[in-house]
């Protein structure tokens, strides 16, 4: 509790009546003889009054809050929150309100001043932004209870407990590039393709026709028919992505308003949208995390849903990224042939490592490697030169790309692909590679 505006206002009001009623005394002014009987009354009855209206404010009852929010929010998406407020009290009475928002939320229209009716409820509201992606806790809301004379307000904390999970925001995503991956895909003609011959899936016994392998005969089937009889196969329908998702201290860096690491579970999410609408199953492991998860290839819709809660409260570390304990963990899991892609922030220190991980990777999968490239090495190196600083900062600069060029291209050399983009391209930049080699026919 502690005293207002109002009891300050008249404690400065006494304050300065008594020190000019002082100096007129020590100046031997002439003043009305009950001036002072009345200053006295007035320093002696606000302290009572105080008092009374402390006791008064105390035995005041709290209000009843009900908090109303929405169980999941969009990363850097505005979403609102309701409070409602009930209460018992007999006269009108203007209460100020602040809901103790967890860290990692802002928030807008904070503190509100309410004004409480008898015998109604009131409804306010303010607005939140997450900065980044979990789950918050909400634990309590402040009250500042003012007295019935108004000379005292009270601080009340009120327990109102809520929660809520903030995603990536695949709700940006789906009203700009997955609508535009749909029409792409459209225009493209992209269609799951039956391609007869040599696959990996039985299809169907047929007839024995000119230009068809011995390995092809179905001998049983042979001898029941009296007839050359021939298996026919076909391309695997259900083709599978797992995506080796980087959480380690490279993915810290921050471009804009999201780091790295959010920039790549987005593009992560995108490839994954279009995958599961082309019939593919879709996976995720993580290595260099504090828990690292790992989800095995599923098709349908659903999945985007799973892979959405396993990856909401994900976030990087500052551990280094063992490539190649990851590979031995993922080549242990998943023993069918898949699209594997490494999405990391390739460095030239990864040279060995990362050769030999990619290279054992590529013995039973197709893998993809996705390596984010800082903005500012771009900005750097269109920058123009003018001073001996900016001199060295350029050449430092274009040293450290070519080693990363050079990594890139040994990768290439040993049949790996490589998309290096900014964190703010590579979801086109997969979904490129991926529809390219569905028309191709290499999916």
């Amino acid at each position: 509790m502690k005293p207002s505006r109002l009891l300050l206002i008249w404690l400065a009001i006494l304050l300065v009546i008594g020190i000019v009623l002082g100096t007129l005394r020590a100046l031997g002014i002439a003043m009305p003889a009950s001036l002072p009987s009345i200053t006295w009354g007035l320093l002696l009855a606000l302290p009572a009054l105080a008092i009374i209206d402390a006791i008064r404010l105390k035995r005041l009852p709290s209000p009843r809050l009900q908090r109303q929010m929405p169980g999941s929010l969009a990363l850097g998406r505005w979403g609102d929150v309701r409070l409602e407020v009930e209460h018992d009290f007999a006269q009108p009475l203007t209460i100020q309100l602040f809901d103790h928002v967890p860290h990692g939320l802002s928030f807008d229209n904070l503190p509100l001043s309410v004004e409480l009716q008898p015998g109604l409820r009131s409804q306010i509201g303010y607005r939140l932004r997450p900065l980044k992606r979990g789950h918050f806790s909400f634990e309590r809301c402040e009250i500042n209870l003012p007295s019935p004379f108004g000379l005292w307000s009270d601080k009340r904390l009120l327990s109102v407990t809520d929660a809520t999970r903030v995603y990536p925001d695949f709700a940006r995503l789906y009203g700009g590039q997955l609508l535009a991956v749909d029409n792409w895909l459209s225009q493209l003609g992209v269609r799951q393709r039956q391609r007869r011959g040599l696959g990996l899936e039985f299809h169907q016994l047929r007839e024995f026709r000119e230009g068809d392998s011995l390995r092809q005969i179905d001998w049983k089937a042979t001898a029941r028919q009296r007839t050359p009889i021939a298996r026919e196969y076909q391309d695997e329908r259900d083709q599978q992505i797992v995506f080796m998702l980087d959480c380690g201290r490279r993915m810290r860096s921050q471009d804009d308003e999201l780091s790295h690491f959010d920039h790549a579970l987005n593009a992560c999410l995108l490839l994954s949208y279009v995958a599961l609408r082309q019939g593919d199953a879709v996976g995720l492991c993580t290595f260099a995390a504090d828990q690292p998860r790992y989800l095995s290839p599923v098709k349908g819709t659903a999945q985007l849903n799973v892979l959405l809660n396993a990856v909401y409260d994900l976030d990087s570390t500052r551990r280094s990224s063992d490539y190649l304990t990851a590979t031995t963990q993922l080549l242990a899991r998943q023993k069918r042939r898949a699209l594997v892609v490494l999405v990391t922030n390739l460095r030239d220190e990864d040279d060995e490592d990362l050769l030999s991980a990619v290279k054992r990777l590529s013995q039973q999968h197709q893998v993809l490697v996705a390596s984010l490239r800082e903005r500012i090495l771009d900005t750097t190196r269109q920058k123009p030169v003018q001073t001996v600083e900016d001199a060295l900062t350029y050449c430092g600069t274009v040293d450290y790309l070519n080693a990363r060029a050079e990594l890139h291209e040994r990768l290439s050399a040993h049949g790996v692909p490589v998309v290096d983009t900014q964190p703010g391209d590579l979801g086109a930049q997969m979904v490129t590679r991926y529809l390219g080699w569905k028309r191709a026919g290499k999916l």
